[in-house]
């Protein structure tokens, strides 16, 4: 029998500047220029998003006294500014690396038996600006990993990457016993934000946060006493509808996201279409999806929080107990939506809980472009 294959070392990390959600609100809600349904959607959204607070490399999105000239907020007259496309990317380009680098070292010594020496390859996650040499160049050098470490960088797929990017290392551990691989999402989603009268970008600038995930994926075995998930499995599938409804285009103002009102309705009516080929190898979980009954065959829940609507349509559809969301409910409200890395917050949240026990299974789902839906079954070591 081989061995399993285990994510380990999760950790995650934040920038130090926190956003409070009512303060973030009545800055969008006094921008010039929002007629009055805007105005209304500003409180709506704002208000119901599920989150308390969000945090964002942007330090001057506070009312801290700061010099220089202001590039998205100017604390005088309390207004959103609109830089364009390459002043938000250079932010990205300077504030990204460090987040790679911490995040990654975190998960090397959050990983008893790994160092550094030990790593054979490098995947990196973002949908939220470019450069080259890459983040996974940058890991490599400022971690001082190998020359010849492999190095692979998942760009511009949005909310859902970081499952394909555990796929991709479980699939090269599978095919190298010996393989190590560092994962890690990095996504500072507050740069594209901006005041707008449309109600996509509204939504989006009610959600958006910035945070890093990362762990290690390798077949080497747990030391005594270590946390992890083994990997399980993985699937992938496409909505029939919804291509429109979640998109991320780059404008000449930054990245601008759709997500439209639909998005919930669409993942309540396929998300159980979505889940049943995960499900499908084990005749106990198929039946039990089939029944209504996954709540109680599956024990814990790592649901990408991409909003509150959505948990609840996935609660609901899912017949979930609140118990089971609480870790991704619990994601929303302290970090706001991180985009690729948020699914890694919650099954750190999982992980870390007294209620996850060795043997517990656990489900993963984040959603994205496409509308594509991403899954992976996982079990927990403890």
């Amino acid at each position: 029998m081989s061995a399993a294959i285990s994510l380990r070392g999760l950790s995650t990390v934040v920038p130090s500047t926190v956003l409070i959600q009512e303060e973030v609100r009545d800055v969008f809600a006094a921008q010039p220029g929002l007629n009055r349904l805007a105005q209304r959607i500003v409180a709506t959204s704002f208000n119901v998003s599920g989150i308390e607070r969000r945090y964002t490399v942007l330090e001057e999105l506070t009312y801290e006294a700061r010099e220089g000239e202001p590039v998205f907020f100017d604390q005088a007259t309390g207004e959103l500014l609109l830089p364009g496309t390459k002043a938000r990317n250079e932010i990205y380009a300077e504030e990204a690396t460090p987040l790679y680098v911490e995040a990654g070292r975190a998960a090397i010594a959050a990983t008893p038996g790994i160092e550094a020496s030990d790593i054979t390859h490098v995947i990196t996650v973002s949908c939220t600006g470019f450069y080259a040499p890459g983040p996974d160049f940058m890991v490599v050098r400022d971690l001082g990993l190998g020359a010849a470490v492999q190095r692979y960088h998942l760009g511009f797929m949005g909310c859902y990457a970081s499952m394909p990017a555990l796929r991709q290392a479980a699939q090269f551990c599978a095919a190298d016993p010996d393989a190590v691989v560092l994962v890690i999402s990095v996504e500072l989603c507050t740069l594209h934000l901006r005041s707008s009268n449309d109600p996509d970008t509204i939504v989006a600038s009610s959600l958006f946060a910035d945070g890093a995930g990362a762990g290690i994926v390798t077949a080497r075995p747990l030391e005594p006493g270590e946390r992890a998930f083994a990997l399980d499995r993985f699937e992938t599938r496409v909505t029939p509808v919804g291509e429109g409804d979640m998109a991320w285009k780059i404008g000449d103002h930054g990245f601008e996201m759709v997500l439209s009102n639909a998005v919930p309705s669409i993942i309540d009516d396929h998300i159980t279409g979505a889940l049943e080929p995960l499900f499908a190898p084990e005749a106990d979980l198929a039946e039990a999806l089939a029944t209504d009954a996954a709540s109680d065959a599956v024990a814990h829940w790592a649901i990408h929080p991409g909003g509150r609507s959505i948990l609840d349509k996935v609660e609901s559809r899912l017949a979930l107990t609140e118990a089971q969301l609480v870790p991704a409910r619990e994601t929303l409200r302290d970090f706001g939506n991180m985009s690729s890395a948020t699914v890694l917050f919650v099954l750190r949240n999982i992980l870390l809980s007294d209620a996850a026990a060795d043997g517990d299974r656990v489900a993963a789902m984040a959603f994205g472009p496409g509308l594509t839906v991403e899954s992976a079954l996982m079990t927990v070591q403890a």
